[in-house]
């Protein structure tokens, strides 16, 4: 028994040294868990031999204007209400709604009535006046009228022709002129009506140039200038070109706007009034590159950017500002004059890590309906990516 005793008393003592052993030696190599930068640094020095591969594109800077989108109308350049300066029926109408019209053409034509008869008589009252007016003077010569004789008949020959003239001007107002060239929007009489004097004949607009119409904001209107080139995309699908002939200098009092024109050619009236349009306006210049949009990133701060490749083939995160965009990419501006960028693999990597950057290949025309072999990347275990691929993506 005391064999068996002293056999189990060596085996727990042995179990518990054992156990005391591993408790101290830990204790002793024990230290503190590496920081992230600590960590980030031992990968990239890890990697140094093993760089990760992407694929980039070289551009350059170009020469690019901002542009200030605002949303407006199409609107005639004039649109005028013919009014009557006589009365009468309307005997004639020689246009219809729709018509185009030059300048001086009859819209309506007014009854003369005995408007003839009556400037008859205003020229027979002129002569009359005229001969007696003669007569004064004559017997001014003489010495037989005095001068407030002479100033009389004067004053009769006057009253007399200014008769004439307005009797003239009633006759010739039965026919209402068009103002100018244009066309016919609205004719709101016909054949037979009785048209009061200052009642509507016809509207008659003038769609040439057509004027695209908007509102700026406060914060724009400084930045727009007389006789900049502006372009309207319509709601029906048509792209215009015009020129800025107007901004306002007072803003509406409700919703403090600036109206802004700009004027479009439109001599075959094709373009109609009222139509919704998208008004384009340049602003500054800026120096810019044409990016895609799906490499966009976002920084630890949430600043938008792009990763590009520096000269020593390391990555870095730079700012960008969007200024203009198109249906190809975007408009950018904050990155160098002539810059490497990353275009596939930039979620795979840091600002920092050094890479191995291969340049994009335009396809052969050959080889244009085939697919391109996806991009080596070198991969391994690397705890940044998980936080900064995330917090990196578009």
């Amino acid at each position: 028994m005391k064999k068996t005793y002293l056999a189990a008393l060596t085996v727990a003592l042995l179990f518990v040294l054992w156990m005391l052993s591993g408790v101290l030696g830990n204790g002793e190599a024990r230290s503190p868990a590496p920081t992230l930068a600590e960590t980030r640094d031992a990968m990239l020095r890890q990697r140094d031999d093993a760089s990760t591969a992407v694929r980039v594109r070289t551009l350059t800077a170009e020469t690019q204007r901002a542009t200030v989108t605002v949303r407006g109308r199409t609107q005639a350049n004039r649109r005028v209400a013919v009014r009557a300066e006589t009365s009468g029926l309307i005997v004639a109408l020689p246009v219809e709604k729709g018509d185009t019209v030059r300048a001086g053409d009859i819209l309506c034509r007014i009854e003369p009535g005995s408007r003839p008869a009556r400037l008859d008589e205003g020229r027979a009252a002129v002569n009359l006046a005229e001969l007696e007016y003669q007569g004064t003077r004559r017997l001014e010569d003489k010495g037989l009228v005095s001068g407030t004789g002479v100033a009389s008949a004067r004053a009769r020959l006057a009253s007399a022709r200014a008769d004439l003239s307005q009797r003239e001007l009633d006759l010739a107002h039965t026919a209402i002129r068009a103002p100018f060239d244009g066309v016919v929007e609205e004719r709101p009489v016909e054949l037979g009506d009785y048209l009061a004097s200052g009642g509507v004949c016809a509207e008659v607009l003038d769609p040439d140039p057509l004027l695209l119409v908007g509102q700026l904001s406060e914060r724009d209107v400084a930045r727009i200038v007389l006789g900049a080139q502006g372009q309207g995309r319509l709601l029906t699908g048509e792209t215009v070109q015009g020129v800025v002939t107007y901004l306002a200098q007072s803003a509406h009092p409700s919703t403090r706007t600036f109206r802004v024109e700009v004027a479009v050619n439109n001599e075959d009236a094709r373009l109609r009034e009222g139509i919704t349009t998208e008004l384009i306006l340049p602003v500054e210049e800026y120096r810019a590159h044409h990016i895609p949009s799906s490499i966009l990133a976002l920084d630890d701060v949430g600043e938008l950017g792009v990763r590009i490749v520096n000269d020593d083939e390391l990555v870095e995160f730079v700012r960008i500002r969007i200024i203009r965009d198109s249906p190809e990419g975007l408009w950018v501006t904050g990155l160098p004059e002539t810059v490497t960028l990353i275009t596939v693999g930039q979620e795979l990597v840091v600002p920092g890590e050094r890479v191995r950057p291969v340049p994009e290949i335009e396809p052969s025309p050959a080889a244009a309906t085939a697919s391109a072999p996806p991009l080596l990347i070198e991969t391994g275990t690397d705890p940044r990516r998980g936080s900064e691929a995330g917090a990196g993506a578009p």
